[in-house]
């Protein structure tokens, strides 16, 4: 374990949020008590030494069964990281140990007093029950911060309100900063007065000078102050321009509130070309009226473009448009089933995004879009199977080598026994991209590794063939990826 445990990502109570739980009974009998302690889960430990076990941030409680030596149990359980020790009264003590509330004074770790009416199951439920409580209070203030920000995005003047709502749900300062540092618009409060110079020192991060790094940006960094918080989110659409917010403090929820502001900003802020809106416009009424895509596409610019499948986003509003904005482009697809598809400028750099996973296909003309738009998808279905943020179609393989209708027909008759279970499908082609490894193909699918080795061994049955053989897997690989 760790020197420094972290805490598991549950909403954390505040301690005296447990404390005031009269029907306990519960007393803080040593340790600080204006610190403030966070509990994020309850264990219950009859250790020795109980270190090894702990994440961080729990109320350990015990009944002191193996209680030895007190000051080492009270400096283990501070080490792990715990938040309060909640000592049983009864049955193994009648009372808390002197030498135990002596070692929580010394060490500065809170300890509660369980009397005997409570038990430690009473304890537990009261924690998780005020989990939930802070749970639905967290959801509830993002989704009304979302609502606002939404509503100050469709302002006539945007920019500034949505600055003003984050400044006021976060309580704290919100400036909008450009690529030189100079702070282009800002609202709100500062908790401290460094805290403007310290925000474009941290902008700096995720917009670094041109050839400062050679390494790719972080879309966003986070540091801190005496007194404040701070936060700097790279805006999308290469404008460089800079989200900074300060605050007193930082609550559950407000990475997330501040995410829909880093995108509405992004689409507010965009350049609007209206000569391109236009020649868009002028390309979708073509296709509407009959014309061929080869005919339309000289409209939108580019001679060579390159086709993006995308999956994740972790399912925040406008996912699918920030997304678009970070690798520079506006026209987007996002398909019913989850996958997002953006077709951009083959000059254009597409670079791993943070929780996105990506497929993208080889420069192609515009004749060849549909044959790109296969390739994207190919390389995003292996990217999921092998758990890599992005992977590009690889133009030299032997599927070069047939025209796609025949290597279609092909790979339809050969897995012509398995075209009604697409579970066997996917599972076939996941297994064979992992090399037949039964734990990891487990893992992709989110399945137990003997559904996987039934699977498979359906598969072997009804293509009545070996898949131990090396040149069926090939085989039946290169009919996968035709399919």
């Amino acid at each position: 374990m760790p020197e420094t445990a972290t805490a598991p990502p549950t909403p954390p109570i505040p301690l005296a949020a447990l404390l005031a739980r009269e029907e306990l009974g519960l007393r803080q009998i040593a340790g600080p008590v204006e610190a403030g302690a966070a509990v994020h889960m309850v264990h219950t430990s009859e250790m020795e030494d109980p270190y090894p076990y702990l994440l961080g941030g729990e109320l350990l409680l015990s009944a002191g069964v193996l209680l030895k030596d007190p000051d080492r149990y009270v400096s283990r359980i501070v080490q792990a990281g715990a938040a309060a020790l909640g000592f049983g009264v009864a049955p193994v003590h009648d009372t808390v140990p002197a030498d135990l509330i002596e070692a929580c004074d010394r060490h500065g770790l809170p300890l509660l007093e369980v009397p005997p009416q409570t038990t430690f199951t009473a304890v537990a439920r009261a924690v998780w029950r005020l989990m939930a409580e802070a749970r639905h209070r967290e959801l509830r203030r993002v989704t009304q911060a979302q609502q606002g920000l939404a509503a100050a995005a469709a302002r006539p003047d945007p920019i500034p309100a949505v600055l003003h709502q984050l400044a006021s749900r976060l309580g704290g300062l919100a400036v909008l900063l450009a690529p030189d540092g100079t702070e282009l618009s800002s609202t709100g409060r500062a908790p401290v007065p460094s805290a403007g110079a310290a925000l474009r020192h941290l902008a700096r991060v995720v917009n670094p000078p041109s050839g400062a790094t050679e390494s790719p940006a972080p879309a966003s960094a986070a540091d801190s102050v005496p007194g404040a918080q701070l936060a700097a989110y790279a805006l999308g659409g290469n404008q460089g321009l800079v989200l900074g917010l300060a605050t007193p403090a930082r609550e559950p929820g407000d990475h997330t509130v501040a995410g829909v502001a880093v995108v509405l900003l992004s689409l507010l802020t965009a350049p609007h070309q209206g000569a391109d809106n236009t020649s868009r416009s002028a390309a979708l009424v073509r296709l509407l009226l009959g014309a061929r895509p080869a005919e339309a596409a000289p409209l939108l610019g580019p001679e060579l473009w390159t086709v993006v499948h995308a999956r994740g986003g972790r399912g925040t509003p406008f996912a699918a448009s920030a997304l678009a904005a970070a690798l520079g482009s506006a026209l987007v697809d996002p398909a019913d089933d989850g996958t997002v598809r953006i077709l951009l400028p083959a000059d254009r750099e597409v670079a791993p995004q943070p929780g996105w996973v990506l497929g993208v296909s080889a420069p192609v003309h515009t004749d060849e879009l549909a044959a790109a738009d296969s390739q994207a998808a190919r390389a995003l279905h292996r990217a999921a199977a092998t758990r890599t943020d992005l992977v590009r179609h690889r133009g030299t393989s032997l599927a070069a080598l047939l025209s796609p209708g025949e290597a279609e027909a092909h790979a339809r008759l050969r897995l012509a026994p398995l075209a009604d279970s697409p579970a066997l499908l996917d599972t076939l082609r996941t297994w064979l991209s992992l090399h037949g490894s039964w734990d990891r193909t487990a893992a992709a699918m989110e399945v137990h590794r003997n559904t996987v080795r039934q699977r498979i061994a359906r598969c072997a049955a009804l293509l009545d063939e070996d898949l131990d053989d090396a040149d069926v897997r090939m085989e039946l690989w290169f009919a996968l990826r035709w399919l």
